[in-house]
Formats: structure tokens, sequence, C-alpha cells
């Protein structure tokens, strides 16, 4: 193979629209990456975090002693924490033991838990949003790309008496290049988007059955 066909001197010798497109799609895929492997151990840890706390939580079943292990200051709370935390709290809020007191604190706990775990899964889906624009976006980008450098080598051809695949291959194939990037940065990111979106609603599905189950739970204190 005639090394001037190369992949990498076709990158090299490409026009200057060209490289400029090729270098946004690879900066595209690297933060695609960057943001699929920070993002997955993000949700290792949540789903670590969800077994963890729901096993204490069945292991003790005196809601003021769980209460009292979590650590005061909501920040330094895992989501878990944070979540039957702010139940809690908004349970015990009122000292009165009436019917009607307890049913009004079993729906503020409600409410509020509802709102930590929706705060938490919004924090989850963080970035998710760049994710998908990457996916959607790369393989126009390259296409772009791809147009501009054919385009340039058709007019390159005004300027010959006569045209053979020797003269329009390599601007062609340069050009094509071009997609080649685009789909290089849109396979993966389109991959992970969907893997980690699965992911991030399986952990918000296992945030409401925490809720629900706590939320029973506090209808039945008397």
């Amino acid at each position: 193979m005639d090394d001037s066909l190369s992949i990498f001197s076709l990158i090299i010798s490409a026009g200057f629209v060209v490289q400029v497109v090729m270098f946004i799609l690879v900066l595209m895929s690297i933060y695609s990456w960057t943001i699929i492997m920070s993002k997955k151990k993000t949700l290792m840890d949540a789903n670590k975090d969800i077994k963890t706390f729901h096993n204490n939580f069945l292991t003790d079943t005196d809601l003021k002693a769980l209460h009292t292990k979590i650590p005061e200051v909501a920040s330094n709370r895992s989501p878990m924490e944070h979540i039957f935390g702010s139940g809690y709290s908004e349970f015990t809020h009122s000292t009165s033991a009436s019917n009607q007191a307890l049913v009004m604190n079993s729906e503020r706990a409600y409410r509020a838990m509802n709102t930590t775990a929706n705060n938490e899964i919004d924090r989850l889906d963080g970035s998710l949003s760049v994710l998908a624009m990457i996916a959607s976006s790369s393989p126009y980008i390259g296409l772009f790309g791809t147009v501009w450098g054919i385009m340039h080598s058709f007019i390159g051809l005004a300027s010959v008496k006569q045209a053979t695949i020797a003269i329009v291959a390599p601007g062609i194939a340069e050009a094509l290049i071009a997609t080649a990037f685009g789909l290089f940065a849109a396979i993966p990111a389109t991959i992970g988007y969907n893997r980690l979106v699965t992911q991030v609603e399986s952990i918000s599905n296992k945030y409401t059955a925490f809720i629900e189950e706590l939320f029973v739970i506090f209808q039945r204190q008397k």
C-alpha cells in the first residue's frame, strides 16, 4: 500500500477546515469517555450505598436508633442517609401523638423524601444531556467535514485539464475520514448514554421503593 495514502498521512494533509473538524471530534470523544467513566463510578457508588443502607435498615428496625447513626450534617450523609434523615426529621417534627398529627407528619415526610430523592436523581442525571448532545451531533459535524472536504476537492479539479481517480481519491479519502471521526465519537457516546440512563432509572426506582417502604412504616407508628 502506498504510504502517501495511509490514514495518518491523509489526516496530516487534510485541509484546515477538515482538520479543525477532526480535532473537535477528538475532543468530544475524549470528553464523552470522561463523562462515561466518571458517571459509571458515581452510579456504582450509588448502588453500593443503596444496598448497604437498606441492609442496615432491615437489620435495625428502630428508626430512632438508625437515625442517630447517620451524620447530623446533611452534606456529610450518603444519598440514602439523606433521604431517610429528611423523612425522619419531618415525621418527628411534631410531638403530638394524635392520629391527625401522625398522618400529617407522614405526608410531610413522604414529600421531603421524594424531594431529596429527586435532587439526587438530578445530580446523577447531570452531564448525561451533554453525552446525548455529543451522540447526536458528532455524525453531523463529521459529515460537515466530509462535505467540505469533497467540495474543496472538486473545486480543485477546475484547474486540472484531465481528472483521474488518482487525483480525486486522496481528497475524497481525507474528507471521508471526518465522517469516521464523527462515528468514532458518536457510537460510544450513544451506547454510554443509553446504558447510563437505564442505570439512573433503576436507581430512581430503588429510591422510590425505599420511600414507599418507609412511608408505610411511618403510617403504622402509634
